[in-house]
């Protein structure tokens, strides 16, 4: 078991106020930079189909000067195939994504897209890009995962994150750390993420086999109040175990 979870620091909302006004700042590239400053242990991206925050541009800049590692979150299909072959980031993390919600709302269903997934992972690989699956705490899901070849998974927090009362947290988090389990026992190296924040994310990271959260909204909401190097200080500091 490691002493600290990794941290992604997703930047995406970095974009959304940018996008807000349409001009251009504040700049998601200089905000991962001060991110890696304060100890981001990587820099998460989601390029959505309709570019409502991340741009083509943003994602140049950033595969130019990320120094730690670049995850880039995408839809399985043909373009963003294209996309993650011409900019080649160090991690490509395949996701749902529906036009109109203002979040990823869930896993990917493996099961249902099962050949779907097998050939834009078959083309990924050949762009020589590591690549992961967020899913949710189901072990089906997490065993149709291990069936794609692929190395790693993203485990969904997000039904533990909104969780309103305490016992049904503790049930969620059970659910995450049960899949963990059986992800790791399957080969895979276990990532999560989504909706975790300063208040809720110690009970994940007490989980062994969790060797990386990818945390967005919380830190670029805290950075809006104490800046981006204080704001990833503060969740580093709390992914000891």
């Amino acid at each position: 078991m490691v002493d600290a979870v990794r941290l992604g620091v997703n930047v995406d909302h970095v974009a959304t106020l940018r996008e807000a006004r349409k001009g251009s700042d504040p700049d998601p590239v200089v905000a991962a930079a001060l991110a890696e400053l304060a100890g981001a242990d990587g820099i998460t991206v989601h390029l959505r189909g309709d570019r409502r925050h991340i741009q083509e541009r943003d994602l140049d800049l950033l595969r130019r000067t990320v120094h730690t590692r670049l995850n880039l979150e995408c839809a399985a299909n043909p373009a963003m195939v294209k996309i993650v072959s011409t900019f080649k980031p160090d991690h490509a993390t395949l996701v749902p994504e529906r036009r109109e919600e203002v979040t990823t709302e869930g896993g990917l269903d493996v099961l249902l897209n099962l050949s779907l997934l097998k050939k834009t992972v078959a083309e990924m690989r050949d762009a020589n890009v590591e690549l992961s699956i967020f899913a949710d705490p189901d072990y089906d899901q997490i065993k149709a995962t291990a069936k794609l070849g692929v190395r790693m998974v993203e485990i969904n927090t997000a039904k533990y994150a909104e969780a309103r009362r305490p016992e049904q947290a503790a049930v969620e988090a059970d659910k995450v750390a049960q899949v963990a389990r059986a992800a790791a026992k399957l080969g895979l190296r276990v990532l999560a993420g989504h909706g975790l924040d300063y208040r809720n994310v110690v009970r994940i990271v007490q989980i062994p086999e969790i060797e990386e959260l990818n945390i967005g909204h919380a830190i670029v909401a805290r950075a809006c109040l104490v800046g981006m190097e204080r704001a990833v200080r503060e969740m580093k500091d709390l992914l000891h175990r």
